[in-house]
């Protein structure tokens, strides 16, 4: 037995091969390098699980899996988008495609290496050394990056890269990504532009789009991203960039569209399949909801990729068409997951609205109606988020349909209109969540207009030299609805004209603790809120 590295004896493998003989001899190899210990699994499914449950220093997976519709990349793909694959493990990747086009994907989903079949045991061995060696060699930057040292963690990866010293590329690509999460925006354009212009790499182009997209040039982001799709159309993150502009403009039927195309590059991608037929929901494409959805719940029910909106859409659907088995099953499988997170509000607020509808089955309309009210009862909670809102509005939707009465649901949809319409594209989504409802999109749509008056109205102090009554306007609204855009506004004219206003501390003061309170609560258009990595973003989580 050869040591490759002092500390390998104490690694712990993961090996993923449907092939008993091939994974039996990727076995064998990484024994003989001296990893301590070396598990396996045939399916994608229980690798998926055991990678969820456990974290491995060392992982091999085979790119091509006969009787699954998902690859390893895929698998790969969706670990990376949740967050659930440390730093500290080398992934390797083994294909037998000897195109470029296939090689080339692998490389670009920020692998540790990939290995062409046929290959040798040194072929493996010296890919394992590599990547160790590099994450040894870089974990300056992330004993950084773990100790929140953001800023400091990009400047090293600049440094290193301007230098030219060892995994300068790699560290171009960590640095770009660093820029971004401080919000450096041109310095992340700056080194994406630099890397693209040297080595023309896919996720540099994606990079590129991404940094315009966050200093607010969604036309130029828009243009990149076309070009990318149209050179790499198997590059999935680029469609998930390219879904997110759509959306934040409002334009769902082509978010819809580009959704469904990166659905055809990763069919079974458990965060772009929920996000697809949550997106499908909102559209009134519910036979494509109800299908994508449920395969959502099928696919992933158990894994930390899944997120429990779905359920709540899914139950809805059910409800619409009167299938009482799915309707039951899916209530079921929402109260497991509460059983597993008895504290969250968020669950205790799904399974209330699914309750609601149990109970308009039941004939139990006076439970109803309280259960309702309850629920209303809470817009005005910090707590309560955008994705709150369009739940609520879904529920009051069906309900108006039914014989439940509820003089209180017109005054219900105001106060969220007030609180939550901060652009053209929220209020539309929430006439969506509310199933095109005539009356309550013409209360909803009022509400954008009220908001868009109130804020103009206020800036009419700063622009006949009064910025001091424009903050004061836009803090009074902002805190009689929650609406974050009156309170962002306040922030910005108060920034703007600060030489200009006496004595600003209370006014900051007052304007950061409403932003703490109604403009990071999930005030943005968003399809759930599973957390992870953005599309095209390094993974920069640690063990």
């Amino acid at each position: 037995m050869r040591l490759a590295d002092p500390d390998i004896k104490e690694c712990k493998a993961l090996v993923i091969d449907a092939n008993p003989t091939s994974r039996s001899a990727l076995i064998n190899i990484l024994r003989d390098m001296g990893v301590g210990q070396v598990s396996q699994t045939s399916r994608i499914v229980d690798a998926r699980q055991e990678l969820e449950a456990r974290v491995f220093d060392i992982v091999v997976c085979d790119y091509h899996f006969d009787h699954a519709s998902i690859s390893g990349q895929e698998l790969l793909d969706d670990l990376r988008q949740a967050q659930l694959l440390p730093f500290s493990t080398v992934f390797i990747m083994v294909t037998g495609e000897c195109s470029y086009l296939k090689v080339a994907e692998a490389a670009e989903s920020a692998l540790d290496g990939y290995l062409v079949k046929p290959h040798t045991a040194l072929a493996l061995e010296e890919r394992v050394i590599s990547a160790r060696h590099r994450k040894r060699t870089l974990g300056y930057i992330f004993e950084a990056i773990q100790a929140g040292r953001y800023a400091e963690a990009a400047k090293m990866c600049m440094a290193r890269y301007e230098a030219r010293g060892e995994f300068w590329l790699y560290a171009a690509r960590m640095g770009a990504e660093l820029f971004l999460r401080v919000e450096d925006h041109e310095s992340a354009k700056c080194l994406y532009a630099a890397v693209n212009e040297s080595k023309a790499l896919p996720w540099a182009k994606l990079g590129l789009a991404r940094a315009e997209l966050e200093s607010g040039e969604a036309p130029k982001a828009t243009r990149i991203l076309e070009s990318l799709i149209a050179e790499q159309p198997s590059y999935a993150d680029a469609y998930d960039v390219m879904s997110r502009i759509q959306l934040e403009q409002g334009d769902m039927q082509a978010a819809m569209a580009t959704y469904r195309d990166s659905l055809r590059v990763t069919p079974q991608s458990i965060p772009r399949l929920q996000k697809q037929g949550m997106l499908a929901f909102f559209s009134g494409e519910k036979e494509e909801a109800l299908k994508s959805l449920d395969r959502t719940v099928r696919l992933g029910l158990k894994s930390k990729m899944f997120d429990a909106q779905t359920l709540v859409l899914l139950c809805m659907l059910y409800f619409d068409n009167r299938d009482a088995k799915e309707f039951n099953r899916i209530i079921a499988n929402l109260e497991q997951t509460l059983s597993r997170r008895p504290d969250s509000i968020r669950l205790q607020r799904f399974m209330s609205i699914c309750q609601v509808f149990h109970l308009l089955t039941a004939r139990k309309v006076g439970d109803c109606v309280r259960l309702t009210r309850e629920l209303a009862s809470d817009i005005r909670r910090e707590d309560f988020d955008y994705e709150c809102a369009t739940n609520l509005l879904a529920m009051l939707g069906r309900l108006r349909s039914t014989e439940i009465q509820l003089p209180d649901a017109e005054m219900w949809v105001e106060q969220l209109a007030q609180r939550f319409c901060v652009s053209k594209a929220s209020c539309e989504l929430l006439c969506s969540a509310a199933g095109q409802d005539a009356t309550y999109c013409e209360i909803i749509r009022e509400g954008l207009h009220a908001i868009n008056l109130m804020a103009e109205k206020a800036m009419s102090h700063s622009v006949t030299g009064c910025p001091s009554n424009s903050v004061e306007a836009l803090l009074v609204k902002g805190s009689e609805t929650g609406n974050a855009k009156l309170i962002d506004l306040a922030n910005a004219v108060l920034t703007r004209h600060a030489a200009a206003i006496d004595n600003t501390e209370p006014l900051t003061a007052r304007i950061n603790d409403l932003r703490s309170r109604y403009c990071t609560k999930g005030t943005q258009v968003s399809l759930g809120q599973i957390k992870g990595r953005a599309a095209g973003g390094l993974n920069l989580r640690i063990q």
